[in-house]
């Protein structure tokens, strides 16, 4: 009877871990997007944001800029340009980050879409407005030639935007379509 009982616990136990899993960070359990403020730029597709008073990588998904911190790789063609863009236009800034399917890669960056924000606007009657979605960062480094297309399933939500921007960038010569 006692072998029955500890046997029912230790399953208990388990399914409880499982379900519950106490070994994620309190982030995980965000369900789909957080406002963050970005610390630094690491290089043009990965930033460092400050997520409920912890900062974090966040590696934006769906695009790859050439490389310009990777160990043992060389600066990459048009990598410098690509990074100094993403510097000028998140340092600092309050940004929405929509976290994909799979959260986090292999190197325990988190996964993220991630939306220059736009702050509310009061109406005339003075009273607050609307919020406005933001601009989709990731489709601007693409558009602007600064990144090509990297789908990684099951983060694909924008894969076919992100192709549709880098050909058009590439067949007007823009970014490193043009230098590379």
């Amino acid at each position: 009877m006692q072998r029955h009982w500890i046997g029912s616990v230790v399953l208990f136990v388990a399914v409880a871990l499982v379900v519950l899993r106490p070994w994620e960070g309190e982030l995980e359990r965000v369900p789909a997007e957080a406002m963050a403020r970005v610390v630094r730029v690491i290089d043009g597709d990965t930033i460092e944001a400050r997520i409920g008073g912890r900062d974090e990588d966040v590696r934006l998904i769906g695009i790859d800029t050439p490389e310009t911190v990777k160990p043992d790789t060389p600066v990459q063609c048009f990598g410098e340009r690509a990074s100094h863009f993403t510097k000028r236009r998140l340092t600092g800034r309050r940004v929405r980050l929509v976290f994909g399917v799979e959260r986090r890669d292999v190197y325990g960056r988190l996964l993220a879409y991630v939306y220059l924000a736009h702050p509310t606007f009061t109406t005339p009657q003075g009273g607050k407005g609307r919020m406005r979605r933001g601009r989709l960062f990731n489709a601007e480094l693409a558009r602007r030639g600064l990144a090509r297309p990297l789908t990684i399933p099951p983060n694909d939500r924008f894969a076919a935007r992100f192709e549709r921007l880098a050909v058009a960038a590439a067949r007007a010569g823009r970014g490193l379509w043009g230098a590379c």
